[in-house]
């Protein structure tokens, strides 16, 4: 079995299987690998990615005894693209997740591995009370509200902060009406280049071009229109957004690479001070930018099998 594009999945993960998963009418594409009644484990990646970016985890997970569950995310590849803005959110996102433990696996828990927007849901998911995840990983994004401005250390998180803004510039520009669709693919490009210097994207970048025709631009845009877009919601969606944006209450583990140059590793700073839950886990990568799981995949590999232990 082949994704478009021509990039054969089987020749990086053996006996992978393909599925799709039909949630409150959205339909997820998923990457089912290893054997059902294992522990399960779900990636979910990030922007701009596709499941095909987890090929070395996907690999290495099933081979250390998990069933593992990679999707293409709302708005990516082949699954559905929503038009609504709001459909991005990260309500929706956890939710399609636990949709996917439900239709392909009868666990009650499960483990979640995130990158980048995958990332940020994993760590809204462990602040949830009762998240259905046993653990929580996240990869180049850290726990934002548990960052804390101290008075000894103000001004450098200030200077930080001025400076992420130089890094966050397509944050801005994909706000824009028409124009981040127009440029989607010479945008993605440099955004690579910038994140993960020295890294060859060219297999991530082609089959990205070809997996995001026009309707999926804006899906994929929508995931940064939402976050700025007034919109009614219900007392549950509002009381659900303020969990999703506390610090995390579960364990969680935090990679990011050193030379990242999407989210500056100043962040990360201090989050291994007692500002996590007991448990938690804060590795900083040397020499790595955003896309740390494919630069150095078998030490990443190795952080992540060594921090969830036996399957």
């Amino acid at each position: 079995m082949q994704f478009s594009g021509g990039m054969c999945l089987a020749g990086a993960v053996a006996g992978f299987t393909e599925r799709f998963v039909a949630r409150d009418g959205v339909r997820l594409r998923v990457v089912e690998a290893g054997r059902r009644g294992d522990p399960p484990v779900v990636l979910a990646h990030g922007f701009p990615d596709l499941a095909l970016g987890w090929r070395h985890q996907i690999a290495a997970l099933a081979a250390a005894g998990y069933h593992v569950l990679a999707p293409d995310q709302r708005g990516y590849g082949r699954s559905s693209c929503p038009e609504q803005v709001a459909a991005y959110d990260i309500h929706a996102l956890t939710g399609d997740l636990v949709g996917v433990l439900d239709a392909l696996t009868d666990a009650r828990r499960a483990v979640f591995v995130g990158h980048d927007w995958g990332a940020f849901t994993a760590h809204g998911a462990a602040a949830l009370p009762d998240s259905p995840f046993d653990a929580h990983v996240a990869l180049a994004i850290p726990p934002l509200a548990s960052i804390r401005i101290t008075r000894q250390e103000f001004a450098r998180q200030v200077w930080t902060a001025v400076a992420q803004t130089r890094n966050s510039w397509y944050i801005v520009v994909n706000q824009l009406p028409r124009l981040p669709e127009r440029v989607f693919a010479s945008m993605t490009g440099l955004l690579w280049r910038e994140w993960a210097p020295g890294y060859d994207a060219a297999v991530d970048l082609a089959h990205l071009a070809e997996a995001a025709p026009p309707r999926n631009r804006a899906a994929i845009v929508g995931y940064y229109r939402q976050m700025v877009r007034p919109r009614p919601g219900s007392a549950l969606t509002r009381e659900l957004t303020k969990l999703f944006m506390a610090p995390p209450i579960h364990p969680v583990q935090v990679l990011y690479g050193s030379d990242d140059h999407a989210m500056r590793a100043q962040f990360f700073a201090g989050l291994d001070d007692g500002r996590l839950p007991e448990g938690s886990r804060v590795e900083r990568l040397e020499g790595l930018g955003h896309f740390l799981h494919l630069e150095r995949p078998e030490q990443v590999n190795a952080l992540i099998v060594d921090h969830l232990g036996p399957a």
